[in-house]
Order: C-alpha cells, then structure tokens, then sequence
C-alpha cells in the first residue's frame, strides 16, 4: 500500500485507533468520489446530480461530446472549482478549493498546454517542482529521471519555444507527475502529436498506473480510451449517461452482420430468421442487415446457409459493438459546437 502523504490532514478523531483504521479503509478503497454533484453558470446548467467513483489503482475513462460538463467536472476533482451542490471526496477527505493539502495530492494535464516557452525543459520542470515544495536534490534527481523517461534529456537544455508539439506533449506529462501525485487527471493529452510520441505518451501513462498512480483519462480519441481504460464514465448535456466496464457498455449494444449477395432466394430469406443468434433481417439499401448477440459464431452458420440454398455472397461486413457506436447510441449523432 502507498504511503500516506505526509501533509495529509485528516479531520481530528479522539480514538487514534480509529483514526489509523478509518485511514487504511480509505486508502484501499475509492481514491475519487464524487456524489451528486452539480454546477451551474447563470441559467446554464453543467453538471447535474453527477455521482461516481475511482478506485485506488484504476485507469479511468471519462468521455463526452462537447458541452457535457467534462472541463467543468474535471475542475471540481482537481479542487479549481467548488460544486454549487453535492461533494466530491479525494482518498475520504472532502475536497475544496481551500484543501491545498489534498490538491497537492492530484496532478493535471490540461488540454492547453501549461509550460512556459522561454524557458528551457529542465528549468520549466524545476519550477513546477518547486511550486509543490520539492527540495532541491530531491528536485533535481526527479527532473532528470523524469527527462529520461520523457526522451527529452539530451534536450533538456533547450527552449521549449523550439520543441516540437510531441515533445510539447511529453514534457507537460512531467510536470504534471513531477510531485509524484496519487491522482492523476489527464485532459486531452495527445492533442496534435505524431504517432511515435502518441505511442511514447502511452507507454508512460501505463507505467505511471502500473506503479500505483490512480488515473482519469479524458480524449475524444475513443480508441485510446477503449485500449487504455479499464472503466469508464460517458457524459452528456451535464448528466452521467453511463458509467462502467467496457465489456458491459459494449454489452449494450448488438453486433451487424451486413451482406452483400449477387441474387435472394426465398429459400435463403426464410431460413435466414430460423438460425441461432439472430435477432432481426432486414433488406436496406441493397444489403441484408443481420442483428446478432453473438457475431462470432453467426457469422459461419451464414456463410454455410448461402452455399446451401445457391446464395452467392459478394461482400461481407461484421461489425461488432464498438465504444464509438456505444458512445453515439448514449450521445447521438448531431454536431456539437
């Protein structure tokens, strides 16, 4: 189990025995809990009775079209922004702006890129360091790990105004986990980088979670999501729409089968239905569109039945659930500004 932050206030309890157990509790259980939270600018409502929760060591997906409330959500885990209602709770403490205590526990990667171009890579990792308080050769030595781990030591001395947006990129991961956070939230972080540094930024995010650092991952890149998370959250219009496992949200959805043949028989049409695991047939735009639970093994019985009754198939298309049609099924289809 990790160690407790040293700075770490805990609300006074007069048994310590207690205090010591209700601190273990927490501490392998729920890192992030937020309950019922909802926000509000105006008339405009951004979070709505919004209730989840992170667990100790979990990779953890947060998804949303634009507008969901995701920016604002992710500033009230990160203690930027108090909550009109509700209460999110980090390692069991409640978290507000004024918890400098538990904030220094969390790291943020924001969309936008928060480093200062004139200054080198190493002094710009030095400054956030101390921002948190790192003593110098403590600093040091966690700034040059950190360049190694980046790939960017052998440019460390350079301005960051030269760097390109993938380097960018890898050193705004380390300065948000130059303070060694228990809790890391990342927004976007591979927004404009080359597929090598995409793949580097992954490498590290895992690392990072393998070594027990708690992680929210946000991108509207639903692929890095669905390879990297374990579970996730999908926003929408300021509600929780969803929030589990990927092979249960993937669960919500059928698979298709679509085909493509030269010629229809009545034969074929009529047994098409009979088989095991289909759920629906239907005759579009020129194709048969299947709808199965079970994609896999639907998908020979097919095949044997064309041959059978003198169906030539010219193209087939499987198209299991997927997290992008999970997503629009939740979301919609229409634009989002």
């Amino acid at each position: 189990m990790p160690r407790p932050a040293a700075n770490l206030r805990l609300p006074f309890l007069p048994d310590p025995l207690a205090h010591y157990k209700r601190f273990i509790a927490v501490m392998s259980g729920a890192v992030l809990e937020v309950q019922h939270v909802r926000k509000t600018y105006g008339a405009t409502v951004a979070l709505d009775d919004v209730s989840l929760t992170v667990a100790e060591g979990e990779l953890f997906g947060l998804l949303g079209p634009n507008g969901a409330g995701k920016t604002t959500l992710i500033s009230i885990i990160c203690g930027l922004l108090d909550a009109d209602a509700g209460e999110v709770r980090l390692f069991g403490q409640p978290l507000q702006r004024r918890r400098r205590d538990l904030r220094q526990l969390i790291g943020l990667a924001p969309q936008e890129l928060a480093l200062y171009p004139n200054l080198t890579a190493r002094e710009n990792l030095l400054f956030f360091g101390r921002l948190y308080g790192l003593g110098t050769p403590e600093l040091h030595a966690r700034v040059s790990e950190l360049l190694q781990a980046v790939g960017l030591l052998e440019r460390a001395d350079e301005r960051v105004a030269t760097f390109s947006g993938g380097m960018k990129r890898r050193l705004h991961l380390a300065a948000a986990v130059v303070h060694r956070p228990r809790l890391l939230v990342l927004d976007e972080p591979t927004v404009g980088v080359d597929p090598q540094s995409r793949n580097h930024l992954f490498e590290l995010i895992r690392t990072f979670n393998r070594t027990g650092m708690t992680i929210v991952y946000t991108s509207h890149y639903l692929a890095e999501v669905e390879n990297l998370c374990s579970r996730l959250a999908i926003l929408d219009d300021g509600r929780l729409r969803a929030c589990d496992t990927l092979p249960r949200l993937l669960a919500l959805l059928d698979g298709q089968l679509l085909l493509t043949v030269r010629e229809l028989n009545r034969d074929f049409l009529e047994r098409l239905p009979l088989l095991p695991g289909v759920k629906n047939a239907v005759q579009k735009d020129g194709r048969l569109e299947i709808t199965t639970d079970g994609l896999a093994e639907l998908l020979p019985r097919v095949v044997r039945l064309a041959a059978e009754v003198g169906v030539h198939i010219l193209a087939i298309d499987a198209q299991p659930p997927s997290l992008e049609r999970v997503f629009l099924h939740l979301t919609g289809r229409e634009l989002r500004d």
